[in-house]
């Protein structure tokens, strides 16, 4: 079954704790964290996260784009995140940050932007939980999806298929819903969507009909 996770990062920051109530029927919520210098913009801390935490029941995602991830596993952790995803680009010890954040508590994912090649995590796949395809270049909200990502989508889960394992494909990056069903046709186990639910009239709706598309 798809799992949908609304991006917090395009919901109303003058009333997160609401705007976290309004999608109680989702199954993750999705976290970007941006240090302003791996990608040109900020959001965020583990404090935000930590303040959130007891408003919901949702997983809490956190995708780190940010530059030395391995340097806040443990804050984020404490803060709360279930998954904890860094980027592949940011760092050159990518097997030591896996371990690092399941010995943390939280599940494991590696992060790719569209121009980054699949084989830069083959060898690390075995021991992910979860891989996140960028769908747009990192940094800002409100991108067109990207089409050519479907096939990298694809070829992604014919490689899990292979190994036989459950790492979870999520994508991330101007997913509608007059193009989700392509995304979940190439393979994608979870969608991340921002304004598509958040700035939508009521975001409980969305997300249903977003999982009707999936079915």
């Amino acid at each position: 079954m798809i799992k949908i996770a609304p991006s917090l990062l395009a919901s109303d920051f003058t009333r997160l704790a609401e705007e976290v109530k309004t999608i109680d029927n989702a199954d993750m919520l999705h976290l970007d964290i941006m240090d302003g210098h791996f990608v040109p913009n900020l959001t965020f801390g583990p404090g935000l996260i930590s303040a959130l935490r007891d408003k919901t029941d949702l997983a809490f995602d956190t995708h780190l784009m940010i530059s030395n991830p391995e340097d806040y596993i443990e804050k984020y952790a404490e803060a709360g995140s279930d998954y904890i995803t860094f980027h592949i680009e940011a760092t050159d010890h990518s097997h030591r940050l896996i371990q690092r954040i399941k010995n943390a508590g939280c599940k494991a994912g590696v992060s790719l932007n569209p121009g980054t090649s699949l084989k830069d995590i083959e060898i690390i796949l075995p021991d992910l939980d979860l891989v996140l395809i960028m769908s747009v270049n990192p940094g800002f909200g409100g991108q067109k999806y990207i089409p050519q990502i479907n096939e990298k989508i694809s070829r992604l889960n014919d490689m899990i298929l292979e190994l036989d394992n459950d790492v979870e494909i999520a994508v991330d990056g101007g997913i509608k819903l007059h193009n989700v069903n392509e995304v979940i046709n190439a393979g994608a186990d979870i969608i991340i969507a921002g304004s598509a639910i958040f700035g939508s009239e009521n975001p409980y709706k969305a997300i249903e009909k977003f999982r009707d598309a999936g079915e």
